[in-house]
């Protein structure tokens, strides 16, 4: 049975990974990398749940306030900006980062990771009598995680790429704010037990893949063109 949830938490994860892997078709990560960035975001639940205890402790409030502090500060704050910060370590001043694409792919294999080891504990342990927990969590929440981390990477390519110091500023700023803010919205939503604001989830999340799966087309398109323009350079040879 333990196995059976082991396999249910972890397929969401790596299926989206693979996917994520196979989008990069012209220029793609060496796997070893993005092995890497993945089993650092694994390991990064750690410091996250370190400063999530103490930011509870901090949580005076109660109702919406207490669930708006939960999912912008302690969940939203502290998980995207370990996961960023592994890509920061891992991937960001690597050569083989060099398009924009690959800012998504790390910023995926990065939160996935994170999502994957996440997965784990809420199915195998904390409601492994819960059936529809894994079937939920591979459904909404780990392709959040893999949206949000679509939104950091894309935000830092387009730091990472700027050509002035301004810009890259701007966009690094907002490689982890738009990400805590979409996941702290997906958090808030769902803790602040309102049904009328309920009935803006599906809307959300319908906005977050319509959104991020743009971002994903538009670099993908840019690394095609990279590729054609290269194979079609005269003084390629």
């Amino acid at each position: 049975m333990t196995i059976r949830l082991l396999m249910i938490a972890i397929a969401p994860g790596l299926a989206l990974a693979l996917g994520i892997y196979l989008t990069d078709r012209y220029d793609r990560e060496p796997i070893p990398l993005l092995i890497k960035v993945f089993c650092f975001g694994a390991l990064s639940v750690i410091p996250t749940a370190f400063v999530e205890r103490i930011l509870m402790a901090f949580n005076l409030f109660g109702g919406i306030l207490g669930a708006a502090f939960t999912a912008f500060m302690v969940a939203g704050f502290t998980e995207e900006f370990f996961k960023r910060k592994v890509v920061l370590y891992t991937a960001f001043h690597h050569h083989a980062f060099d398009e924009k694409l690959d800012g998504i792919v790390y910023a995926v294999f990065s939160a996935l990771g994170f999502a994957t080891v996440e997965n784990i504990v809420y199915v195998v342990y904390r409601f492994a009598a819960n059936p529809y927990v894994g079937l939920y969590r591979g459904v909404l929440s780990v392709p959040a995680h893999m949206l949000f981390g679509i939104t950091m990477g894309y935000y830092l390519s387009l730091s990472k790429f700027a050509t002035t110091e301004k810009e890259k500023s701007f966009y690094f700023r907002m490689s982890l704010l738009i990400p805590i803010l979409l996941h702290g919205i997906f958090d808030f939503i769902l803790m602040a037990n309102i049904p009328m604001l309920m009935l803006l989830f599906i809307p959300f999340v319908i906005y977050l893949w319509v959104t991020n799966l743009k971002r994903l087309n538009q670099y993908e398109k840019e690394s095609e063109r990279g590729y054609r323009g290269f194979r079609d350079d005269p003084n390629e040879f």
